[in-house]
C-alpha cells in the first residue's frame, strides 16, 4: 500500500504544532533544572535534599528531554529528525516547507 502524500498546508499545521511542544518542553525542562538547582543551593525553600538526589532529578528531566525530542522534533512529511534549528523553514531530508 501507497503512503499518502500530505497536503501542503496540513505539513505546516503540524510542523507549528511540534514546534509549540518543542518550545514548551525546553522552558519546562530549563525551569525544573534550574528549580532543582535552587532547591540544593536554598534548603529552607522545600527542604534538605541531597545533591545526588537533585542531580538523579536532573538527569531524569534532561533524559525525558532528549527522548521526547527525539519523538516529537521530525519532519510532518518524511519523518525524520529536524535538527537543531527550531526556526527550520525547510526539511532538509525531503525539502517539505515548514514555515
Amino acid at each position: 500500500m501507497m503512503a499518502q502524500k500530505k497536503d501542503p498546508q496540513q505539513i505546516l499545521q503540524e510542523f507549528r504544532v511540534r514546534q509549540n511542544r518543542q518550545f514548551i518542553a525546553i522552558a519546562l525542562s530549563l525551569f525544573v533544572v534550574m528549580l532543582c538547582a535552587v532547591i540544593y543551593k536554598r534548603p529552607d525553600l522545600f527542604g534538605v535534599f541531597s545533591k545526588s538526589t537533585l542531580f538523579g532529578a536532573q538527569a531524569i528531566i534532561i533524559a525525558s528531554y532528549v527522548v521526547f525530542t527525539s519523538y516529537n522534533w521530525t519532519c510532518p512529511s518524511c519523518g525524520k529528525y529536524l535538527g537543531a534549528d527550531i526556526n527550520r523553514k525547510i526539511c532538509k531530508k525531503c525539502g517539505a516547507r515548514l514555515q
